[in-house]
């Protein structure tokens, strides 16, 4: 069951990586850094949206609109980091 538990932290971590992965290349895009006209580019900004769009949808229609500034990556981040501690600080210890 430790092995399971410490598989869900892993993907949870990783979730995490393509949520700032996500948000970095949306600046990039924003700022003319990046061309999506680049196949690479539109292939690596389709998959990061198709990963992290449906999880942050419903944290952005539930939260108050802030003009121009998109917080839900940093809440989201945030209730990942709280499901990670009450994973590793409750769950874990009581698993043999």
């Amino acid at each position: 069951m430790r092995a399971i538990l410490d598989i869900v932290l892993l993907v949870l971590q990783i979730y995490i990586w393509l949520l700032i992965a996500s948000a970095v290349l949306s600046w990039l895009v924003a700022f003319n850094v990046v061309n999506t006209r680049n196949q690479v580019v539109s292939t690596i900004g389709d998959f990061l949206y198709r990963i992290t769009e449906p999880v942050l949808r419903p944290i952005r229609n539930a939260m108050p609109n802030l003009g121009g500034i998109d917080v839900s990556p940093v809440v989201l981040i945030l209730l990942i980091l709280l499901l990670e501690n009450v994973i590793v600080r409750y769950i874990y210890p009581n698993v043999f």
